[in-house]
């Protein structure tokens, strides 16, 4: 598995995209910081872009790096390795370069301009978006064996949770407007990943009055110690649902099919 998992981790570290990757992160980073005249409004700033771009990145490059694996996967497959440590390794070695990656552009300029909570917060949240992305990206490989649809798919679960969410949210309000669900809109919010990491920053950075009635529930929910347990229980499971379902589906995939599924995409 160690074997698997460090050929995937350098495999994709010298991939020309993750290098784009961390150094688009790493300019937009250090501009935002610079442009603003505080660090609470360079890491709103820079908020925006990490859980817009962050989820974008990580969920289709694992998607299409899975897909272009194929020809590997169908190697190892004919190994004396459990399905579990090559699927395990697979999703490992994404996870580790692509938070690398994030560390590298995203992490470093935070950690410089901001090193308190909100600043260690914010490297969490993007730490476990892409970890969440990564998840998503299995989970849509195994979701159909053709290439295309695949990569379809997974736009489509970020266009999702990074822009429609909000929108459906949105009009349940205004929908709603003369009846109390403020605190039904806390359990809405866990329906979503980006939602839940939007609101974890936005609490450290102490801007919830601007949310009104809404944003004082959701501090006396989320700015709890008990809400901070489930919030980050509730982006565990996030991570380990999907990929637990695409462990599932892997292991009963039949050999033939993959091979000649992901040789044909």
């Amino acid at each position: 598995m160690l074997r698997i998992l460090k050929y995937v981790i350098r495999d994709i570290l010298n991939n020309k995209i993750v290098i784009a990757y961390a150094l688009l992160l790493a300019v937009l980073s250090w501009s935002m910081f610079s442009l603003e005249d505080s660090s609470s409004k360079g890491v709103l700033s820079l908020l925006n872009i990490i859980l817009l771009n962050v989820p974008l990145v990580s969920v289709i490059f694992s998607t299409i790096y899975i897909y272009n694996s194929g020809e590997f996967i169908e190697l190892l497959l004919s190994q004396p390795i459990k399905r579990s440590k090559i699927w395990s390794s697979f999703y490992l070695g994404l996870c580790i370069s692509l938070i690398v990656a994030f560390l590298i552009g995203a992490g470093i300029p935070i950690l410089v301009y901001s090193p308190d909570s909100t600043g260690l917060m914010m490297i969490v949240v993007g730490v476990l978006i892409t970890a969440i992305f990564v998840s998503l990206a299995f989970f849509s490989a195994v979701f159909t064996r053709d290439k295309a649809k695949g990569i379809g798919f997974a736009i489509m679960l970020w266009l999702f949770f990074a822009l429609l969410f909000d929108g459906l949210v949105l009009f349940l309000l205004f929908q709603f407007a003369d009846y109390p669900i403020e605190k039904a809109m806390v359990g809405i919010t866990a329906l979503s990943p980006i939602d839940l990491s939007r609101i974890m920053v936005l609490l450290h950075l102490d801007v919830s009055a601007m949310l009104g009635y809404t944003g004082a529930i959701f501090k006396d929910f989320f700015g709890t110690l008990t809400g901070m347990i489930v919030t980050f229980s509730l982006l565990g499971l996030w991570v380990l649902l999907p990929f637990w379902f695409s462990l599932w589906r892997f292991k009963k995939m039949d050999l033939l099919f993959i091979t000649f599924d992901w040789l044909q995409s």
